[in-house]
């Protein structure tokens, strides 16, 4: 069987249609979601019990999501062509109950994050501190509230199992002063920032750990969004 491409994520994402509005959301993820995939998270189709874990809280528009799954062997990529159409458990937004290897259902914005704190403090409870949980963000996503009492106290709680990514298109209503980094830094996790088209910066970035304190990693897109 030869091996999944990066190359070939487009070509699965275009058999899925009718959500074009989000193209470009999912298009945004694309290169974080395969290097995750690819070059970092220890999970696969067998869902063992201390694998990593990974949150999509941007959830609209997740053609890429899917795609990633697809060529990692969790979905059947023939389900792409009633993507959307009922009865076909490949919805708008990511269900956890019905599409394997997806962790949290998600598509209202500012979930992610908090629910990944939780699962971080019951995994250091259970003594599963191998396990690593990644949440993938929108920069608009941060206008809501949840996330900040999220960041805030994960620092505090020492969650350094957790990891963010933020997609950072321009498309928050505000801004933070100081940059996004500066937000999470001043709560205490580590930060960095990468373009998200340079797939080694990226996995370099993924690959850092500080003890003690949760981690986030910018990935910069260029092209501007209004879709979070």
């Amino acid at each position: 069987m030869t091996e999944p491409r990066f190359e070939d994520l487009h070509g699965l994402m275009a058999a899925m249609t009718g959500d074009e509005k989000h193209t470009t959301a999912a298009t945004s993820t694309l290169d974080v979601l395969w290097v995750l995939y690819d070059r970092v998270l220890r999970v696969d189709p067998s869902m063992a019990e201390d694998r990593d874990r990974f949150y999509l809280s941007k959830g609209h528009g997740p053609m890429a999501y899917y795609a990633v799954l697809a060529a990692k062997g969790f979905i059947d990529p023939a389900e792409f062509e009633r993507f959307g159409a009922y009865p076909s458990p490949l919805g708008h937004h990511p269900d956890r109950v019905l599409v394997p290897g997806v962790e949290i259902s998600s598509g209202s914005l500012g979930h992610g994050l908090p629910l990944a704190v939780g699962t971080a403090l019951g995994l250091r409870a259970r003594g599963l501190t191998r396990s690593r949980i990644w949440v993938l963000l929108g920069d608009g996503e941060l206008d809501e509230g949840s996330n900040h009492e999220a960041i805030a106290y994960a620092a505090r709680a020492g969650l350094d199992r957790l990891n963010v990514v933020v997609i950072d298109n321009d498309s928050a209503s505000h801004g933070w002063p100081g940059g996004l980094e500066q937000r999470f830094a001043v709560e205490g996790w580590s930060t960095a920032r990468v373009d998200a088209g340079d797939h080694d910066g990226l996995e370099k970035a993924f690959a850092a750990h500080t003890p003690g304190r949760p981690a986030l990693v910018v990935a910069e897109v260029e092209e501007r969004s209004t879709s979070h």
